[in-house]
């Protein structure tokens, strides 16, 4: 019985001798570094993708689309706001402005009986017409593609109305 004991008791002494080595201590830690020289070790890789951007140095990066969609959000507000005046009449069932779409509901413009739904995508920060997409439709179907075209001229009009009253230009 103490012969069992004995062999119990070296056992565990020797576990936990063997548990104790793998710690490594504050100076060595794992694989041979403190924590502090782990945490300055790592690297980030948002910073490596810049830096390497910035290495190219190319013409052809001014047209590269590298950005990361989570953290680059530019929308142009000359043509939300333009947007949200023109089609006022609409009702707004959801707006993220950090992903430019607007969804609206159906509305019935003034002097008309026909009942609109639209969908609002502005996709860059520039003033511009490709920054602006529109999908309208009624009840029974998608609109002409004329009163499609003259619904986004009213917001591109009203977009640059609104920035030269702000005094940019």
């Amino acid at each position: 019985m103490t012969l069992g004991i004995t062999a119990k008791t070296i056992g565990t002494v020797a576990l936990l001798t063997m548990l104790g080595a793998c710690g490594g201590g504050e100076r060595t830690g794992l694989f041979g570094q403190t924590r502090d020289e782990r945490i300055a070790n790592q690297t980030n890789p948002a910073k490596e993708l810049e830096a390497e951007r910035r290495a190219r140095g190319s013409v052809f990066d001014l047209f590269d689309n590298a950005d990361d969609p989570n953290v680059t959000v530019e929308v142009n507000r000359y043509l939300w706001n333009a947007t949200l005046d023109v089609l006022s009449f609409m009702p707004i069932e959801a707006a993220d402005p950090f992903s430019g779409v607007i969804q609206f509901g159906y509305g019935t413009p003034p002097g008309s009986g026909r009942a609109y739904q639209a969908t609002v995508f502005v996709t860059d920060p520039a003033l511009d017409a490709r920054s602006l997409n529109l999908a309208l439709r009624t009840r029974s179907g998608a609109v002409s593609p004329e009163i499609q075209r003259q619904i986004e001229d009213a917001i591109m009009t009203r977009a640059r109305q609104l920035r030269i009253a702000d005094g940019d230009l």
